[in-house]
């Protein structure tokens, strides 16, 4: 089987960790994968696919010179007939837009996997609108998690036409990470509180910061650490420098190295006010880390509170400075967190699981679709 992974990227984030380890899972297993990236002319990235190029996976360049561009979808078309690609499997809602014209122009069945819609900007916005109308004439849907699958459904999507597939993690690769980030930010013995992901409104970055005054007081050697870039990193340095934070809070940017990354903290945080089901979470998970979480999306399916981590209220610094004040001062607590993160992790959301139901989708969604693909023949 061939498939082409389509993907319109700003970085390498949560979605695309997840495309490049689905498309190296299912290569062990015998399927071929190519990474379709978007050269977005106002906005070009392709960390992405120069990942997948280090993994030696076939990757193919989409330029796209404009906000709505046709050639592109004509493009897309073209390097399908001309490969022979089977299915076409898009991630995010640009890809989902222009996937789904190229599929039904080559007349080939498509998946569409949803993992958010953080329509921060008008464009952003008026594409999502566009991707919730566009969705229906998908093959099928994958929504990542039962919060996406309910706002799917609350588009008017046929509930058949939607499979929840969680995301999925090499445990392997986050449970053999070494210590970096003690030495590279000189940190000595501090305590390392770290929060991995985009700097971008919505995942609460600004209530850790208020938080930390008060634990300041009561845990002075702790240190703060962000890890990720995006467009809030200025607001949030300016809000650490007006709260006093300079010598606690430290911006580590985007690391391509997070199993060592993970192994330098000694707790995760993730304050979102939104989300689906994290990577950053299942990583953190998968490295043996005590976590403290929003209780967003499907966070609360993986994580019992109490048991494989602490979960707190959105937009809450109280609650978490008071879940922080608990782990710091409890190290029975912190151990008891890191020990069933990992066994919890390790038995539901592994990326072997992830690709085997996916590769189940695909194949159900070809024989379906073989009638078609043989009168064309």
């Amino acid at each position: 089987m061939r498939i082409l992974q389509l993907i319109s990227s700003a970085g390498y984030y949560g979605a695309e960790n997840v495309l490049v380890c689905l498309a190296e899972s299912l290569r062990s297993s015998g399927h071929e994968n190519v990474i379709g990236v978007f050269r977005n002319q106002h906005r070009p990235n392709t960390q992405v696919a120069d990942r997948a190029q280090a993994l030696a996976l076939p990757t193919v360049i989409i330029p796209c010179r404009r906000r709505v561009d046709r050639e592109a979808v004509a493009e897309i078309r073209e390097y399908v007939k001309n490969n022979d690609i089977d299915l076409i499997h898009t991630h995010g809602y640009k890809s989902n837009i222009y996937g789904i014209l190229a599929a039904r122009a080559a007349r080939i069945p498509i998946i569409a996997t949803c993992h958010n819609w953080p329509a921060s900007t008008l464009p952003l916005r008026l594409y999502s609108i566009l991707d919730r109308v566009l969705l229906r004439k998908a093959n099928h849907i994958v929504a990542v998690s039962e919060n996406v699958r309910e706002r799917l459904r609350r588009f008017a999507i046929s509930p058949r036409k939607i499979t929840v597939i969680q995301n999925g993690v090499d445990t392997r690769r986050f449970a053999s990470g070494q210590p970096v980030l003690r030495h590279e930010l000189n940190l000595g013995g501090r305590t390392i509180i770290g929060v991995v992901g985009r700097l971008s409104p919505e995942k609460g970055h600004k209530f850790l910061l208020r938080a930390a005054p008060r634990l300041i007081e009561e845990f002075s050697t702790i240190a703060l650490v962000f890890i990720g870039s995006g467009p809030e990193q200025p607001a949030l340095e300016s809000l650490a420098r007006e709260l006093n934070l300079q010598d606690h809070v430290f911006f580590a940017g985007f690391r391509q190295d997070m199993p060592d990354v993970y192994a330098s903290l000694d707790i995760f945080a993730l304050p979102s006010l939104e989300e689906a089901l994290p990577l950053t979470v299942l990583e953190a998970m998968a490295a043996g880390l005590p976590i403290l979480a929003s209780n967003v999306g499907d966070i609360g399916k993986i994580i019992v509170s109490g048991v494989s981590g602490l979960l707190v209220e959105p937009g809450s610094a109280d609650e978490l400075y008071g879940a922080l004040a608990q782990l710091l001062r409890d190290s029975a607590l912190r151990d008891a967190l890191r020990a069933n993160a990992r066994a919890t992790v390790n038995s539901s959301s592994s990326v072997q699981r992830m690709a085997a139901q996916y590769l189940e989708l695909y194949e159900s969604v070809l024989h379906s679709c073989r009638p078609l693909r043989y009168e064309l023949a």
